[in-house]
């Protein structure tokens, strides 16, 4: 069995300054911020950034990890105070406006459901996968929504109405309206 060793203080120093200048960084330029500005931010090397973080993506990923995790509590949430098909409702809304609102974000979850066989390529996908899956088996069970309907085809067209979205100004009118015309087009 292999131990992991806990990170040194330097080590986690340079650890939680990155991920500061990362978050800093992706909401100024979104997700194709300079890594090179960002290990700059921190303080630090870009061999330091990479030894923390080998690619974007776990960059990304590590930055909106805290983010995406309470989205997901979000669906467990809103599953216990409305009914399934509203639950679903409310949780798209809120993702698609989470996804807009935050730069980088729609990077983040659009990678996260490419994956043509379904898995969850990231943690975070991982995450919103689960509450996807949850908030759709309800709402298909209530029969509010159509049984053919895949978790996963969900998440899909959620970041295609973000991305719609953001085609009219993000506004959340908007938003809620393209939720409301995606959900209505995916009953039972």
């Amino acid at each position: 069995m292999t131990q992991v060793r806990p990170m040194r203080a330097d080590a986690r120093r340079n650890y939680e300054r990155l991920l500061k200048a990362a978050a800093g960084a992706f909401a100024e330029h979104g997700e194709g911020a300079s890594l090179d500005d960002i290990a700059k931010r921190a303080g630090v090397g870009s061999g330091t950034l990479y030894r923390h973080f080998p690619t974007r993506q776990a960059l990304l990923e590590a930055a909106y990890v805290d983010r995406i995790e309470a989205l997901a509590a979000r669906a467990d949430e809103l599953a216990e105070a409305l009914p399934p098909g509203e639950a679903l409702v409310e949780w798209l809304n809120e993702l698609c406006v989470g996804t807009i609102e935050v730069r980088g974000m729609k990077a983040l979850l659009g990678s996260a459901v490419t994956d043509g066989s379904g898995a969850a390529v990231t943690d975070c996908g991982t995450s919103m996968k689960g509450a996807a899956t949850r908030l759709v088996s309800a709402a298909q069970e209530a029969g509010a929504l159509r049984g053919d309907l895949e978790p996963i085809d969900v998440l899909r067209l959620a970041h295609g109405v973000a991305t719609a979205s953001e085609l009219a100004k993000g506004e959340r009118a908007v938003i809620r309206r393209y939720v409301g015309l995606l959900v209505e087009g995916l009953g039972a």
